[in-house]
């Protein structure tokens, strides 16, 4: 890319994970200009104020690419405003997880975001649609859902990686299970009590390679639901997962599909949409195919459990 290509739209969300301790967006910014580009920078007030900001950029004619520095959704509502338009996409990752960025292949270094900007080197990004809100990496249903709902209501400015661990606590062994019936293109795969998680990326928290097969580019939707009624079975698929067993186990239905169907007779079932609450069942999901070019590093692999809990650690 050069300059004469047209202007950069920086949008920035201050409030994304620890910022302060982050400086790579701000040495980013001072790279781009550097090179004499015409960066505009944007700072969002709200994740509605992020999406809007990408809608504009998106029809602006003489906006040539856009820079999103921010948490998972942050860039969830910029791809949702820059869906369906050809300019690109590249993620600079500032929040808590960066369950995006990391499947990308980004690693928070300055070099491997020059490296990737200079290269240009795209890959298409499909979205989900759950009752009309998109995400663009994994949707949870049930327990990961109450995990999430309690910590935003604890929520008090920004969060890390600790501020789960009382929530995953208390859910654990406070947790009922409760049936969901979930239907893949037409089909009823399941009914019964479990986890339910759809996604478009192979891996969750700490790099849990929930959805193992899963291809962010590949037009579908990957499926996983672990069959669960008690906190013993849970234990026994957390162990499992975190071995990379969990696809070989009996208990356990693997599907992948473009429309995904999750309700339950039982009021109340938590759910939650790129670590955000999510819609309240019944939920329809739909993939929204090639959605955003992304500039990705070229030949770069997902960041494994090891690599996320370093990061997680400082």
């Amino acid at each position: 890319m050069r300059p004469e290509d047209g202007y950069i739209a920086y949008i920035i969300n201050p409030k994304s994970g620890a910022t302060s301790s982050k400086p790579i967006g701000r040495r980013f910014l001072q790279y781009l200009t550097a090179q004499d580009f015409d960066v505009r920078v944007s700072r969002t007030t709200s994740l509605k104020h992020a999406r809007e900001l990408a809608t504009n950029a998106s029809i602006a004619y003489d906006c040539a690419l856009l820079v999103v520095v921010g948490g998972d959704g942050t860039v969830r509502e910029v791809a949702h405003g820059l869906e369906g338009s050809d300019k690109p996409l590249l993620i600079v990752p500032h929040g808590t997880e960066n369950l995006l960025a990391s499947e990308l292949g980004f690693d928070e270094r300055l070099k491997t975001l020059i490296r990737t900007f200079e290269a240009e080197y795209m890959r298409p990004l499909d979205l989900g649609n759950a009752n009309g809100r998109c995400f663009t990496s994994i949707a949870g249903f049930g327990f990961d859902g109450q995990v999430v709902k309690r910590v935003h209501e604890q929520r008090v400015g920004n969060i890390n990686h600790f501020d789960y661990f009382w929530p995953i606590w208390r859910t654990f062994w406070e947790y009922k299970f409760s049936p969901m019936r979930v239907e893949v293109d037409g089909e009823e795969i399941f009914n019964g009590r479990g986890l339910v998680f759809v996604g478009n990326i192979s891996r969750y928290a700490v790099g849990l390679k929930i959805l193992h097969d899963a291809d962010y580019g590949d037009g579908l939707l990957d499926v996983c639901i672990y069959k669960c009624a008690s906190q013993l079975h849970l234990a026994k698929h957390s162990a499992m997962t975190a071995l990379k067993m969990h696809a070989r186990s009996r208990d356990v239905i693997y599907r992948q599909g473009k429309n995904i169907n999750i309700s339950s007779r039982t009021p109340g079932i938590a759910t939650e949409i790129d670590g955000d609450p999510g819609p309240p069942l019944p939920v329809q999901i739909k993939v929204i195919p090639h959605a955003v070019n992304v500039m990705v590093p070229e030949g770069a692999k997902p960041a494994g459990i090891r690599t996320r809990i370093i990061r997680a650690l400082g």
